[in-house]
Parts: structure tokens; sequence; C-alpha cells
């Protein structure tokens, strides 16, 4: 709990210190980060705002999870992340601001089993994804869990049916 509290002392004080730096060299108009900006922003997600590293989930290696994660992933995620959570067949994923990112992407790979749920339950501001905490059981964020680790190659499942032409 200090250990988290410090941690999130910690990135409070490094934003607090980036933005007069950022507001100055880049001003108030949106830009794209460069790339170390957008190095720096991973290893801070990674490291201190996304809680949960040590968690370990319940439901690894159980023979139902998968199935069941690929279910409540298709209900609670497709539309915004795709049938195989890469994207495929979801018309905003790139226009918005951060883009929607690839659930197979080596960045959201790189989280443990307990950080991915603690992004499906409390979301990431202010990217647009929404935490599910009150709408999702622990046992179904699991699953989806179980699921992202398995994601099927990407366009393999087609479009979500909400999107289909």
């Amino acid at each position: 709990m200090i250990r988290t509290l410090l941690g999130m002392g910690v990135a409070f004080a490094a934003g607090a210190l980036m933005l007069p730096v950022l507001v100055l060299r880049h001003g108030l108009s949106a830009t794209e980060p460069t790339h170390l900006e957008t190095i720096a922003i991973e290893a801070l997600k990674h490291k201190v705002l996304v809680a949960g590293k040590d968690e370990k989930n319940p439901l690894a290696g159980s023979p139902n999870a998968l199935a069941d994660g690929k279910e409540a992933f298709s209900h609670y995620c497709v539309a915004c992340h795709g049938m195989d959570g890469q994207n495929t067949g979801v018309p905003f994923a790139e226009r918005l601001s951060p883009p929607v990112p690839s659930l197979a992407s080596p960045d959201v790979q790189g989280y443990s089993d307990g950080q991915l749920k603690w992004v499906i339950d409390n979301g990431i501001w202010p990217s647009g994804m929404p935490g599910s905490r009150g709408t999702l059981a622990d046992e179904e964020i699991w699953s989806i869990v179980v699921y992202l680790r398995h994601l099927p190659p990407a366009g393999s499942l087609g479009e979500p049916e909400m999107y289909a032409h």
C-alpha cells in the first residue's frame, strides 16, 4: 500500500514537472508525441500507473477459461477492439487519439495478468478505455485476460457484426 502510494506520488511529481516543459515546448496545440515521450509514458504506465503487477490469474490453466474469455470479450470488448482483439473491422480505431491499441501489441502483452485485470477493472484515463468495475465479475475479467494471452490471428474472426457492411 505504501509502495503504491509512493509510486503514485512519484508519478504525480514527474507529471507535474513535465507539464510546464511540454507546454513551453509545444504550446497548447495537440501534436503527435515524440518517440522519447511515447517511451516515457509507456514506462510510466507499466511501472507506476497501472497497478496489480504481482496479482496472479486464478483461472490460468483452467480448461474452460479460454472459451469463457472469448465469450465475455465478444460481449464487452469487441466494439472497440474487434473480434480478434486487433481492431479488425473497427472503423474508428486509428482515428481516436490515442488510437485503440492492438491487444496483441508488445506494449499490451507486456503487462502482467494482474495489470491487465486492473486495466479492465479501472480503465485508462484519458484514453477512452472504460473501467468495467460493477459491470463484469472478477471471473469474467480473469477469463478475458486468458483470452488476451491467446488471441487468434488478425482478421481470422472477421468483422464485428455491428460494423459489417
